[in-house]
């Protein structure tokens, strides 16, 4: 079985030192911090021109704050949707909950046409659902194509049996697994049987610069491609054992 490795990165630098350092993918976005957000056009534009579009997908995400959404942010999500696409990412990354914690499936279903032919990926509000197992057939039903998921725990290594019983579920999702995975944990997660891992590989750099008032927290986020680097290598191990 193979097993895909997805960094999410926030900016060009960080999608080519993922690719060089052995990625298969990318999720591109801004403000992970917060969750992650919707990237600029601009940025989509120069990272597909970096890496090639079909490495990237796109978070669309119109703000922080749970998954619930109103009808003009419905429509907002869709038009970014095709402004990604139209700049060449292969796939987006998406996902909405109704406010009793189940798949808002109308809203899903306007993301997926929106995405055209492009790969279209549910984020970890499955996660927030009510139940990430029940919500599964509703997204095969809309026609998603992959899930990302911790299994419902605050780190995917200790969600490793809701993940398998995502994986055993055979609905024709890929399963990727994310969510406060670190190098030592995809050995355990891999085997859960899950299609892909994803994990942002993040360091601080900046500290040295000016900062203040105005500006938020000294520093900011980097990719680290030694971690890349190793979750790659670790990815690699687990399909010889």
């Amino acid at each position: 079985m193979t097993v895909a490795l997805e960094i999410a990165v926030q900016d060009v630098a960080g999608a080519r030192a993922a690719i060089d350092a052995g990625a298969d993918r990318l999720e591109l976005c801004q403000a992970l911090a917060v969750g992650g957000l919707t990237p600029s056009i601009a940025l989509v534009e120069m990272t597909v021109a970096a890496v090639g579009g079909e490495r990237v997908n796109v978070l669309v995400r119109p703000r922080a704050g749970g998954f619930v959404y109103d009808d003009d942010e419905i429509a907002l999500v869709a038009a970014d949707i095709h402004a990604v696409r139209a700049a060449g990412a292969a796939g987006v990354v998406v996902g909405a909950l109704t406010r009793d914690g189940h798949l808002d499936a109308a809203a899903l279903r306007r993301w997926r046409d929106a995405a055209g032919d492009g790969t279209l990926v549910f984020h970890r509000a499955i996660d927030a659902a009510d139940s990430p197992l029940a919500i599964l057939d509703g997204l095969a039903a809309a026609g998603v194509d992959r899930v990302l998921s911790s299994g419902g725990a605050a780190r995917s290594v200790d969600g490793t049996e809701v993940l398998r019983r995502l994986v055993s579920a055979g609905t024709g999702v890929e399963i990727m697994a994310g969510g406060g995975i670190r190098v030592g944990d995809i050995a355990r997660i891999a085997d859960a049987g899950v299609d892909a891992v994803h994990l942002s590989a993040r360091a601080v750099t900046g500290l040295d610069v000016p900062s203040g008032p105005g500006g938020g927290a000294g520093g900011h986020d980097a990719t680290d491609p030694l971690v890349v680097a190793a979750a790659a290598a670790a990815v690699r191990s687990t399909l010889s054992e």
